[in-house]
């Protein structure tokens, strides 16, 4: 998207739709009965029962409550035209490259961790991601070069596909099957809320304090968040097996 975005945004949508419809396509091929024997009782019961799970298991909250943190302190995303016209001044080809940063270093973690998965010290793993994440955005709020800024970007696309491997494993791993289905759904608001939040606050603090004090202030506050974490959630930075 981001290397098309500076050919046509036009290519660059169509080229997400086409996307979606071959994963709609996929999907739709995808055969067996996966479906949990749960209890039977009220929506509104099993949705209590969900919520309760997440608010009591210490490394399903700490996971979830971690990357809502996370994001929403350090969501340099929004950011990214202002850097591109008024901080590195590279118009809109350097704003495509910028854009592309973070997926280019998400997809060559993906590509290692699919070869080489991680078997020891899950947690500390998780939580080394996250400062990855936010020590990256601090290097890229402070950057005045185009290939610096790219490569701190796709620095923080491998840290958070990193913590994000680690995160969706370990909580499909410590969720009972009947009880899946509903933390996943906490999962997907968490999840995606906190994207959305963090573009907001980034834009609210960088009317105050600009561009560049807002992408730091919130690289600062999540390797912050990191270590407050790991204090509060013994159990999810003690965390060991993915199985």
């Amino acid at each position: 998207g981001g290397l098309l975005v500076a050919l046509s945004p036009a290519a660059s949508y169509a080229g997400a739709a086409g996307l979606y419809l071959f994963a709609l396509a996929c999907i739709a091929g995808i055969r067996g009965n996966t479906r949990p024997e749960v209890n039977s009782g009220s929506r509104w019961a099993l949705m209590k029962e969900g919520l309760a799970y997440v608010w009591t298991n210490r490394i399903v909250f700490g996971a979830f409550s971690l990357d809502l943190v996370a994001v929403l302190l350090g969501g340099a995303y929004a950011l990214l035209p202002v850097f591109a016209r008024d901080v590195l001044h590279v118009g809109p080809e350097g704003f495509g490259l910028l854009r592309a940063g973070p997926a280019i270093g998400a997809t060559l973690v993906a590509v290692v961790l699919a070869r080489h998965p991680i078997r020891r010290k899950a947690g500390p793993v998780m939580f080394a991601g996250v400062a990855v994440f936010g020590l990256a955005t601090i290097v890229f709020g402070l950057s005045t070069s185009l290939p610096l800024s790219v490569l701190a970007l796709a620095v923080l696309g491998g840290a958070d596909m990193l913590s994000v491997y680690v995160r969706q494993t370990l909580v499909q791993i410590v969720t009972p099957d009947a009880l899946r289905g509903r933390v996943a759904a906490v999962s997907s608001l968490f999840f995606g809320a906190s994207n959305e939040l963090g573009e907001f606050e980034s834009g609210v603090v960088a009317r105050f304090l600009g561009p560049v004090g807002a992408a730091v202030s919130g690289g600062v506050g999540a390797v912050l968040a990191t270590g407050l974490w790991a204090r509060l959630f013994p159990d999810l930075r003690k965390a060991d097996r993915l199985e």
